[in-house]
């Protein structure tokens, strides 16, 4: 991984920690990674859903995505950009999925190269198929869950199949605020671990 002279000191220096993650499997650069870089994806994405708990979760699952693949990361432009670009896109699609936006229908949106995008509408009435491919996703994540340690699937439980917020689960856990999200980002990279681990296998 050849690092570009036209990029600043501090892509430079982002593109040894992506190179020791991926050479080394070093988990100290990636751990770096994410604060150098988590306050500014979370701010990035606050003011797309404009909701403190999405933000937070899609900061968790931008992270995650950009991790798993970051071996793909290539060094013609910054990290961040990368990364940002990431975060993005997963922001999009949860916001169509969510429809948390409204959107005017005849509204042109540019996309990053500058071009003109349309935006898909799709009923809010999910067919059979779709009924039944969410029944078995959520069966999967539920088996999933159960490969947790006990202190992790609880959380994992109380925050994405009771729905509770971050506060929430705090007090009825009395574990301070900080503990439970990073409790929570833990265990979101155990199930990734799980998931990358059973693809292996398949």
């Amino acid at each position: 991984m050849e690092l570009e002279s036209n990029l600043s000191g501090k892509a430079q220096y982002d593109i040894q920690l992506v190179k020791r993650a991926v050479d080394k499997h070093d988990q100290a650069a990636y751990a770096e990674l994410l604060d150098r870089y988590k306050d500014s994806v979370y701010y990035l994405l606050m003011k797309m859903v404009n909701n403190r708990d999405d933000a937070e979760d899609l900061t968790i699952e931008a992270f995650g995505k950009a991790f798993k693949n970051i071996a793909q990361y290539t060094p013609n432009y910054a990290f961040s950009t990368w990364l940002f670009r990431i975060a993005t896109n997963n922001c999009i699609d949860f916001i169509r999925k969510k429809k948390a936006v409204t959107l005017s229908l005849d509204k042109n949106f540019m996309n990053d190269e500058g071009g003109e995008m349309t935006m898909d509408v799709r009923s809010d009435t999910p067919d059979p198929e779709e009924n039944m491919i969410r029944k078995q996703k959520g069966a999967l994540m539920r088996s999933l869950v159960d490969k947790l340690k006990p202190r992790y699937r609880i959380l994992v439980e109380m925050r994405y199949f009771q729905e509770l917020s971050y506060e929430e689960i705090a007090e009825q856990l009395d574990l301070p605020l900080g503990t439970v999200k990073a409790q929570l980002f833990r265990s979101r990279e155990f199930l990734y671990n799980i998931i990358r681990n059973q693809q292996e296998k398949i």
